[in-house]
């Protein structure tokens, strides 16, 4: 039976500790290489059967139309949040046949707090499910809007098959003239302050206006979402359970303007914070991305490890449109947490396997949305 590398913190490989939990089977080949994680890479772990599982056995939720009694509200409530969600159901047309947020009960809400105010859109899936339902947080890229966002990652057609909600922040150019999330001030990287209190204040909005399961909340993003995702996973990890970082930074890789430029460059000068409470991570980066270099999705994923012995394998495969990848595991021998890389060959600075009526997608690529919602769905808070 082939092995799998088992990595330490150090990052030196030493051989893989039994574990009855563990099936252990070599899925491809691959070629090893070494990255910020540590250690050579090669072969694949599988936890169980948890990584070839489908969507099909999450719980799907009860009416999500129908507003959740507030009870003492969701966890975490900031005293400083005003209630402010605009509830006005309505079929939002993209212009653009077929495509994204074309379902009915698609919402535009609003929530403020002491910190600010974001308009996001909130799409429902139509069906009255059999219990709560998952919720992830989208966040859109610089230059995009949440409805540009929701048409390029082809999101919603997931949560309507699925049964899922899904929230697109949208972040406006007062706070941003480039519409970037502001990932790179310290001010916004710190939990209930700035950008940070505002998306976890709409996403506990949420979680009390509908019947959200708080084991299944999750948020991911692209770009300048994407470092804004990984900020939130590290300032809230009691309240996301997973996170979905493409193309983007891991959080605190620069604490100014005049620094992040060069960090999109060339990554952190100094390695990022680890985290003290990782949630489970899933990556994608472009191995020939311009604008945010592949570095930066190396030191998300060492961000986010335990500080602990660590499975790290990997297998290569290639998208039905053509884009060969290369896809790492990282498995803590006990299963309780989990992370993905996908090394994306010859992808520049754009969601894989989006829908090219949105902006930066790469429609070649492996369906980004899909696996991510997958990785969700495989990894609710234990």
């Amino acid at each position: 039976m082939p092995t799998a590398s088992v990595v330490p913190s150090s990052g030196k490989a030493v051989p893989p500790r039994a574990h009855p939990a563990l099936t252990v089977r070599r899925a491809g080949s691959g070629t090893a290489r070494r990255s910020a994680m540590g250690g050579d890479e090669t072969g694949v772990i599988r936890k169980g059967d948890e990584f070839q599982r489908g969507l099909s056995a999450h719980p799907r939720g009860r009416d999500a139309h129908e507003p959740r009694p507030r009870s003492g509200g969701a966890p975490g409530k900031s005293a400083h949040e005003s209630s402010a969600m605009t509830m006005n159901f309505r079929i939002d047309q993209t212009g653009a046949s077929g495509l994204s947020i074309d379902r009915p009960r698609a919402l535009e809400c609003r929530f403020r707090n002491s910190a600010g105010s974001r308009a996001y859109y909130l799409f429902v899936p139509s069906g009255p499910g059999d219990g709560p339902r998952p919720l992830v947080v989208m966040l859109h890229g610089s230059s995009q809007s949440a409805r540009d966002f929701a048409i390029g990652t082809n999101m919603d057609r997931l949560a309507e098959e699925h049964g899922f909600l899904v929230a697109y922040p949208d972040q406006p150019r007062s706070a941003n003239i480039t519409k970037s999330w502001n990932w790179f001030r310290d001010a916004d990287q710190q939990r209930e302050r700035g950008e940070p209190s505002i998306l976890a204040g709409l996403t506990r909005e949420i979680m009390g206006r509908f019947v959200v399961d708080p084991a299944r909340v999750y948020i991911a993003g692209f770009s300048s979402g994407g470092a804004a995702a990984a900020v939130m996973a590290m300032t809230y990890p009691d309240l996301y359970a997973a996170v979905g970082i493409h193309s983007g930074l891991a959080c605190g890789s620069a604490g100014s303007m005049l620094l992040a430029l060069p960090t999109m460059y060339r990554g952190a000068l100094l390695p990022p914070q680890q985290a003290t409470h990782p949630v489970p991570t899933i990556v994608f980066h472009g191995d020939r991305d311009t604008t945010v270099a592949p570095i930066n999705g190396d030191q998300a994923v060492a961000q986010a490890r335990p500080d602990s012995d660590l499975i790290v394998s990997t297998v290569e495969g290639r998208s039905s449109g053509g884009t060969a990848y290369t896809r790492t595991f990282l498995t803590e021998p006990a299963g309780t947490w989990t992370s993905e890389q996908w090394i994306l060959h010859g992808a520049g600075h754009a969601w894989a396997g989006g829908h090219p009526a949105g902006s930066h997608t790469d429609p070649a690529g492996p369906d980004a949305s899909r696996e991510m919602l997958r990785f969700f769905m495989a990894n609710p808070r234990r």
